[in-house]
């Protein structure tokens, strides 16, 4: 939906021309010619900005400020005068306008003003309604889905969360298991208790059982103290073992006896140690062929199997997509500062089209790389581009011009990998001056960049401030 402008101008061709400009810019604009009027439109709708004269016949726009805020508290004022002084300006800031400028101004001075105060808006939105939604939302809610099999999924997260049972939760990855042990935890009695998470397939074998079990002093050559393990860490909580699949053999039986006793044994001990910890473990690896192939303990897969968790591919679930993407993109809003402003029908047929083998990280990871490069909305282009980044291959032609049309995204028009990235640089840096209001020291600080380096970047790329 366009966001909506209220204009208040006593200037009848100039109010025309100006709504025009604005209709223009694909934002929806309603019009009053006195601030009593204007006042009157604010309090039966809501918009996102208003914009006022100041000379207007019976109150001034200076003077009507204080009630457009209370008839509209979420809606910045902009005013605009042919009478600009110091002191006006001042007044106008200090009733609460957003901004100033004077008569006669330029479009690209209208563009960026009203472009600026409409982000500040849409942040603002995003944020109160990120706000409600931690507020409200039950965990399970974070599970992004409402497919008949993520339904299934987070019937079943309910229903075992609160049990102390163990957890295998299963699928490809990139399908979402963490968030799912995540949301287990959020919803067991053990959600004020420590969460350790173990990465099995990160840690070396020889350092294996040290991981899990810790070691008294002197157990080995540079135990100097004692060390608890990953078990002693989690006591009273939650101890996540992702992929599972990979855990020695060597480690499986002593894992076994940990579940099932309650205890663990430190390295270079000579007394079981108590734990009371609830285990979830997560894998991208079929554990029955490996059961089957004899590299994963039998009697373990079904002690961790109490209950099973199968979270199914993006592919078999492709409904979700859309919403998927909506709630990416607006994280990404909220947590790095992109600017997008909404995405395509096209680009979303584009995503739907896609097989996604990466499942919904390589879909955060595609929106995320297209956002960065996008102007304002993602397009099927901007999806096309992103996907031959991921993919490392050359674009062929789009065939279609209209941004109605949703072409498969490998159809798009892509540049080679390397002009791809070299244009994905030069978006990120007119963006970043853009937010910056042209100043290139604060532009190279909301990029990391040291003004030696993002003069350098400004260089290479042709860029003029």
């Amino acid at each position: 939906m366009s966001e909506h402008i209220l204009l208040i101008e006593d200037d009848n061709a100039f109010q025309e021309m100006l709504s025009e400009a604005l209709r223009s810019r694909g934002y929806a604009v309603s019009s009053a010619s006195r601030a009593e009027e204007g006042i009157s439109m604010a309090r039966q709708h809501d918009f996102d900005l208003i914009l006022t004269d100041v000379m207007l016949p019976g109150m001034s726009g200076v003077e009507a400020i204080p009630q457009l805020r209370e008839a509209a508290p979420g809606s910045d004022i902009i005013v605009m005068t042919a009478y600009s002084t110091r002191e006006l300006a001042l007044e106008a800031i200090r009733l609460g306008a957003y901004d100033f400028f004077s008569k006669p101004f330029s479009l690209k001075e209208l563009d960026i003003v009203v472009r600026r105060a409409l982000e500040k808006r849409r942040l603002q939105k995003e944020v109160t309604t990120l706000r409600e939604t931690l507020r409200h939302d039950s965990p399970v809610q974070r599970i992004i889905g409402d497919s008949a099999p993520m339904r299934a999924v987070k019937t079943l997260v309910e229903k075992v969360a609160p049990l102390d049972s163990t957890v295998l939760i299963t699928g490809e990855s990139g399908t979402g298991k963490e968030l799912v042990s995540d949301t287990l935890r959020a919803l067991s009695g053990r959600a004020g208790a420590p969460f350790v998470k173990v990465n099995c397939a990160a840690i070396p074998e020889h350092l294996f059982e040290n991981e899990l079990f810790g070691h008294e002093k002197g157990a080995f050559t540079g135990a100097t103290s004692a060390q608890p393990g990953k078990f002693e860490l989690a006591h009273g909580g939650t101890l996540l073992l992702d992929e599972i699949g990979d855990m020695p053999a060597a480690i499986q039986p002593k894992l076994l006896r940990a579940v099932e006793e309650k205890q663990i044994e430190r390295l270079g001990g000579r007394r079981p140690v108590a734990v009371n910890v609830r285990i979830i473990a997560a894998t991208n690896q079929n554990l029955r062929e490996l059961v089957a192939r004899k590299a994963f303990r039998e009697d373990l897969y079904y002690r961790l199997g109490v209950a099973v968790i199968m979270l199914p591919p993006l592919r078999d679930r492709k409904e979700d997509i859309p919403r998927l993407a909506e709630h990416i993109l607006r994280k990404l809003g909220l947590t790095l500062g992109i600017p997008v402003h909404g995405i395509t029908a096209a680009a979303v047929q584009a995503l739907i089209n896609h097989h996604w083998p990466g499942n919904v990280r390589q879909l955060a990871n595609l929106l995320e790389r297209a956002a960065i490069s996008a102007q304002g909305r993602i397009t099927a282009q901007d999806i096309a581009a992103a996907l031959a980044v991921q993919n490392g291959t050359s674009p062929q032609p789009c065939t279609s011009q209209s941004p109605h049309d949703a072409p498969a995204a490998e159809d798009c028009l892509r540049m080679p990998l390397r002009e791809t990235l070299h244009q994905m640089e030069r978006n990120l840096l007119l963006e970043a001056l853009r937010r910056a209001e042209g100043s290139q020291k604060n532009a190279a600080a909301l990029l990391g960049l040291t003004p030696k380096n993002m003069w350098a970047k400004l260089q290479k790329h042709q860029i003029r401030i």
